[in-house]
């Protein structure tokens, strides 16, 4: 199996990354950021949205890893805004999306931003993206921006983006449905399943007689099997802890 992908053609990381978004608070966030690179991750999925409180993840990033390692590429994603409880349920319109991304410059400490997702609001396919995605292509032709996503999107909206630039990953809710999966894999585009480890939304069912033959826990194979599925996936578990951290990154070798 190949351990590493070419995300645009021009920055190959890791398959199995880094997702911030469980970080916990801001001491073992730093620990984690510092293992993961350790233990080879040079992909780290963030958003502007991830924390609450004091704690954000863009600025442990900023704290635990600058100055950055030269083979490091930290995905942002743009398009939800706080709603009144601090969630990120609200919608970003077209004309607030360059103050966003200017937001993750500044946040991250970088000049340019390796991989920015547009994030869809609503159910997959309920809305255009094409003129929220036209304002992500314009900083991407000026520079600010090298590679541009979408995420929480279906098929039509895919070919919308890709009418107006071109999209090196999707970043869509884990599911059986290969669907999306197998447009990504025609076109040589990254698919990154977010929550591979359920986040507490669904179980990991049907691995446990797996993970005791194999000597392993049921979250290395789920892992395991996630790379396995197709070389244009990537895996961007998430967690608060160093412990588990290690446990993720050993799922390499988990069905060896």
């Amino acid at each position: 199996m190949n351990n590493t992908f070419s995300l645009g053609g021009d920055l190959t990381i890791n398959r199995l990354g880094f997702g911030a978004m469980r970080l916990a608070g801001a001491e073992s966030g730093i620990a984690v950021l510092r293992r993961a690179v350790e233990l080879g991750v040079n992909h780290i999925d963030t958003a502007a949205f991830y924390g609450r409180g004091t704690v954000w993840a863009n600025d442990l990033i900023r704290t635990a890893l600058t100055p950055y390692r030269e083979d490091l590429v930290i995905a942002t994603k743009v398009g939800p805004l706080p709603g009144p409880d601090g969630l990120p349920t609200g919608r970003g319109a077209a004309d607030q999306l360059r103050g966003l991304v200017e937001a993750d410059l500044r946040t991250l400490g970088v000049d340019r931003l390796d991989l920015v997702y547009l994030r869809a609001n609503g159910a997959p396919g309920s809305e255009s993206i094409a003129d929220r995605f036209a304002v992500l292509a314009e900083l991407r032709a000026q520079g600010v921006i090298r590679h541009l996503g979408v995420s929480h999107v279906d098929a039509a909206q895919l070919a919308e983006a890709r009418a107006i630039a071109p999209v090196v990953a999707v970043q869509n809710l884990h599911t059986p449905d290969r669907s999306l999966l197998e447009v990504c894999e025609e076109a040589g585009i990254a698919y990154v399943p977010y929550f591979p480890l359920g986040g507490g939304i669904y179980p990991l069912e049907g691995l446990d007689d797996e993970a005791a033959r194999l000597g392993v826990t049921v979250a290395q194979v789920q892992l395991a099997r996630l790379l396995a599925s197709s070389p244009s996936v990537l895996a961007i578990p998430g967690t608060g802890s160093v412990e588990h951290l290690e446990e993720n990154m050993a799922a390499n070798s988990a069905l060896r």
